[in-house]
């Protein structure tokens, strides 16, 4: 990419590790920010260095380049008062520290903005934490999975007569890390306009209880309490769900009642817009079981591929692909979502990566790999 990214000459010290911390700052070295990853090399750097399986060497991982492309990577021991001089002259230079670190932590390791505003004092600190800080869980470990679960998403996942079900990736990491970028991006816009830095701080209790959104704003002021719906429908709209055809499945979301129009005539019973149980979204949420019943019908006489042949493009529907087919569907080569690069610890000289969700002036963000332990460290220190 030749082209001058937007954050071109944003430099971000980030002392992360494993997902969710990563995830945000590789979003930002996308755009162009220059991320310096600290890694202590008295452990090896990041822990998902380590994550199996799909090791790449003794010091890397295909997890770890999942999460870390377009970084430099600085060995340094915050503890040790020489590294300490090291990464303090760099926050002269810097425009934001990150970390990902236990709610406790940042203060105790001088990663926050009283710590640091002697140094620089338009530096932003940007803080990602399971529970927060400043609060009573401040000190507790948290991941992804327990959000999920006490935020109220196992309970609204999975059909109704079986077990809570969690998510099957761990979506509050990625939209805690798209959070924390954002936040970031704003304080360093502000800090610049104003010649002052701060502290920003998301966690991933804060932003799985806000994405629960409108069924909070339900509960909250109709005592509305959302449940699970089978084949993973939408609460309100019908046919907003999952449906079986002859070999396989599709996702619909007839959002509008000219979607619903549509998917009657596609099907062949226009008859079925102007009957009694299936008129209003409010006639047909009371006939869920009703709607599914004709429509797969219908559906189960012929394939996913005829089906989505009449759909593609009228009526909001896809079908359910496993992983391998999500990553083969030539709709994905043609958006240019999947790169490949040079890498030596692979047999072949290369890797294959996902691209960056960003297009900037019409093109992809793609490419990169990210840094060896260390890899940095001379030219950052001199």
């Amino acid at each position: 990419m030749t082209q001058h990214l937007p954050l071109k000459g944003v430099r971000i010290i980030a002392v992360e590790q494993y997902g969710a911390g990563p995830y945000g700052t590789q979003l930002l070295a996308d755009l162009g920010a220059e991320v310096i990853k600290i890694e202590n090399p008295d452990t090896g750097g990041d822990v998902s260095r380590f994550v199996s399986p799909h090791l790449i060497g003794e010091k890397d991982s295909q997890f770890f380049q999942t999460f870390n492309r377009n970084k430099k990577s600085l060995s340094l021991d915050l503890k040790d008062p020489e590294g300490r001089k090291a990464f303090e002259d760099l926050v002269k230079t810097a425009d934001a520290v990150s970390n990902n670190l236990r709610g406790d932590l940042p203060a105790k390791l001088g990663l926050d903005y009283p710590s640091l505003k002697a140094i620089n004092p338009k530096i932003v600190c940007a803080h990602l934490s399971a529970y927060g800080r400043g609060n009573s869980r401040e000190a507790w470990p948290g991941y992804d999975y327990l959000m999920q679960a006490e935020a109220g998403f196992c309970s609204v996942t999975g059909e109704p007569d079986g077990p809570p079900v969690r998510f099957g990736l761990s979506m509050v990491d990625f939209m805690t890390g798209s959070m924390f970028a954002t936040g970031l991006v704003a304080a360093v816009f502000g800090a610049h306009k104003t010649g002052e830095g701060s502290d920003i701080d998301v966690s991933l209790f804060d932003t799985a209880l806000h994405q629960l959104s409108y069924p909070a704003t339900w509960y909250l002021n109709a005592g509305d309490v959302v449940t699970r719906q089978p084949r993973g429908a939408h609460p309100a709209i019908v046919p907003s769900q999952l449906m079986e055809a002859g070999d396989g499945w599709i996702m619909f979301c007839c959002q509008t009642q000219k979607f619903w129009e549509r998917v009657a005539e596609r099907l062949g019973h226009d008859e079925w817009v102007t009957d009694p149980r299936f008129v209003k979204v409010e006639d047909r949420r009371k006939n869920r079981a009703v709607v599914q019943e004709v429509m797969e019908a219908v559906l189960k006489t012929n394939t996913v591929a005829h089906w989505m042949d009449k759909f593609g493009g009228y009526v909001p529907a896809a079908p359910v692909y496993d992983i391998a087919q999500a990553m083969d569907n030539p709709y994905v080569a043609e958006i240019d979502m999947i790169y490949t690069d040079k890498h030596d610890g692979f047999e072949n000289g290369k890797i294959r990566l996902l691209s960056s969700p960003y297009k900037y002036n019409g093109q992809r963000l793609k490419g990169g790999i990210a840094p060896e332990l260390g890899a940095d460290t001379k030219d950052l220190l001199g």
